[in-house]
């Protein structure tokens, strides 16, 4: 077992032990569930409250289904799948699927997520053009650079004086976890149930998975990388991420 902070295979311990909010920011339903909800779940078992924001509703994935009946059937799924690993807070922001655009806009409504959760650490998505599963999609590359600027904006009074007036002050956020990142550098271990946790998040999104034949059975798939991340990080099973730290828990102030 990997202690916090150990540099383990390269692999550095996410120093979890004394967050007690995560917030996961990403563009659609299923982006937490390849891998990263399976940390989600070893979270939540010990205490940690964990929102997710989601900023479309996957409308625009499924070629078969029109958009609305696709953005039912998705939000649904989302529902089932945070229920799996033991988040009860889910909300949109209801951007058009396919189609999210790094604007002013977007910074300040992730802020202002943050600045209302008030969260120790935030999940975000890798921005890099090309990930380790190939060409990243253009909504995933926009919510993760998005979510890198508005955990800045998040702790800047001056930036979005609009959510001073909603009561919302400036919040330093301690770390930020990016998933499915090329240059992955800290990794959460995770047990047995938390596997299977992460495994019923992603089969929760039945709906999804039925329009697409190719994919690969869930349990084999996500059992493949909790295996991969545990020989990086030198345990059994692990969800990888890079991770920057912002601001060390010394000058953090007091969230409650």
């Amino acid at each position: 077992m990997a202690d916090q902070g150990e540099q383990t295979a390269g692999i550095r311990a996410v120093p979890d032990a004394d967050f007690h909010r995560v917030l996961c920011v990403v563009a659609h339903p299923d982006d937490m569930e390849y891998g990263a909800s399976t940390a989600v779940a070893t979270w939540t078992r010990r205490g940690v409250e964990v929102a997710y924001l989601l900023l479309t509703r996957g409308e625009a994935g499924m070629d078969g289904s029109p958009p609305e009946e696709t953005r039912r059937i998705r939000t649904a799924d989302q529902q089932a799948a945070c229920a799996a690993v033991g988040v009860s807070r889910l909300d949109f922001l209801d951007r058009a699927d396919g189609v999210l655009t790094h604007d002013l806009a977007l910074r300040r409504d992730i802020a202002r997520a943050i600045r209302r959760f008030r969260p120790d650490a935030v999940v975000g998505q890798t921005w890099a053009i090309e990930a380790p599963w190939g060409l990243n999609q253009a909504d995933h590359r926009v919510a993760g650079l998005a979510t890198l600027d508005a955990v800045r904006d998040a702790d800047n009074r001056w930036v979005f004086t609009e959510l001073l007036d909603e009561g919302l002050e400036p919040w330093p956020v301690r770390w930020l976890l990016i998933s499915g990142d090329p240059a992955e550098d800290h990794g959460v271990e995770i047990d047995e149930p938390a596997l299977e946790a992460g495994i019923a998040s992603l089969e929760a999104h039945a709906g999804y998975l039925a329009a697409l034949p190719w994919h690969p059975a869930p349990r084999a798939m996500l059992t493949e990388i909790a295996e991969a991340g545990g020989r990086a990080m030198g345990v059994r099973y692990a969800a990888l991420f890079r991770g920057v730290e912002l601001r060390s828990a010394e000058a953090e102030p007091d969230g409650g």
